[in-house]
């Protein structure tokens, strides 16, 4: 069982690489291949999906370590966003890195 400090740096780099999937391949969750690939508007639903994801891992730490923390919408704002600026990466080098062939 993890520590709860293991448990949050465990959570962080869920929320690193689920946020930064959607971008990395042209794969449907990395495991589905599309014959098509991935448009902006899948990849931002992967996105949202991922979140909810790490989300669920994440209370399912939280429960293994005790009492659940009331959580308002500002939680989920805050975590959302946070998502969001780590999938900055993964957003800039598929659409805006200038590859040269």
């Amino acid at each position: 069982m993890l520590n709860q400090s293991a448990a949050v740096w465990f959570v962080v780099l869920a929320a690193l690489v689920g946020a930064n999937l959607p971008f990395l391949n042209d794969r449907l969750l990395a495991v589905v291949p599309l014959q098509r690939g991935k448009n902006l508007a899948i990849r931002l639903a992967e996105l949202v999906l991922l979140y909810f994801i790490v989300g669920g891992a994440a209370l399912l730490l939280e429960q293994r370590a005790g009492r659940i923390a009331e959580q308002g919408w500002e939680f989920y704002a805050i975590t959302a966003a946070f998502f969001l600026t780590l999938a900055f990466p993964g957003f800039v080098w598929r659409y805006l890195y200038k590859r040269h062939h």
